[in-house]
């Protein structure tokens, strides 16, 4: 199957901002999104409580800005997103919950220009999946890795894959139950084919490895259930 264009997944969230700007609807295809966002915020702070700087990478509407910004007030955001419509409500809502600047960045991880060791956490929630093959993934961890500061952190909560197929077929059939139970049977395909057709996650033992390759100081695992996961990477 040929995945999702860059242009197809920006126009689809350009139609979607109203649904990922709440949590209860944007997220509830995602299991235990409450959770990995409350553990990615406060092991956030408890790395770096004196934060000033902070990269949100596929902010979407602001929402784990927003919940960064409730553990660490004032801090300077950088907000990334393919989607213009999704940066205009992001770069609202955030606005009105710090003191420090707020800048907004459409386009796309690959290939945006940014600045050595300029940030002290970076968040990035359910984006990477979109990245594609390994040079991708290598580019954008080493990227990541290069603009963080020295002590800085990456926090990472996304879809993920099994390494053994075995193990992978049956962690899928078990999401695959859980959406059935959310929506029914329509449900689960529609979700199942979007994330056959737009995504192509890697799974979690093959990102720790890689951020340990490209030069991270300290992995780890914050949370896992099922599919997804939330880990980080210190700097």
């Amino acid at each position: 199957m040929n995945k999702s264009t860059t242009e197809e997944i920006r126009d689809r969230f350009d139609r979607d901002v109203e649904r990922f700007s709440n949590l209860e609807t944007g997220q509830v295809s995602t299991i235990d999104a409450k959770i990995s966002l409350e553990l990615l915020t406060d092991a956030a702070r408890e790395i770096v409580p004196n934060a000033v700087n902070l990269l949100d990478v596929g902010c979407g509407a602001g929402n784990y800005t927003l919940t960064m910004l409730s553990k660490i007030k004032g801090l300077h955001c950088t907000l990334i997103d393919l989607s213009r419509p999704m940066l205009e409500r992001a770069f609202e809502r955030v606005s009105s919950q710090t003191t420090g600047q707020v800048e907004t960045i459409q386009g796309d991880i690959r290939t945006i220009e940014l600045i050595a060791n300029q940030f002290d956490i970076i968040l990035a929630g359910a984006v990477l999946h979109h990245l594609r093959d390994d040079g991708d993934w290598e580019s954008v961890f080493r990227k990541l890795y290069r603009i963080l500061k020295p002590g800085g952190c990456l926090m990472v909560s996304d879809l993920i894959t099994q390494e053994n197929e075995l193990l992978n077929h049956f962690i899928w059939e078990k999401y695959g139950a859980y959406l059935e139970n959310l929506g029914g049977r329509e449900y689960r395909t529609k979700v199942l084919d979007y994330v056959a057709k737009e995504d192509s996650p890697r799974s979690l033992n093959y990102q720790m490895a890689l951020m340990k390759k490209v030069g991270f100081l300290h992995t780890e695992i914050l949370h896992k259930n099922l599919c997804f996961a939330a880990f980080a990477a210190i700097k």
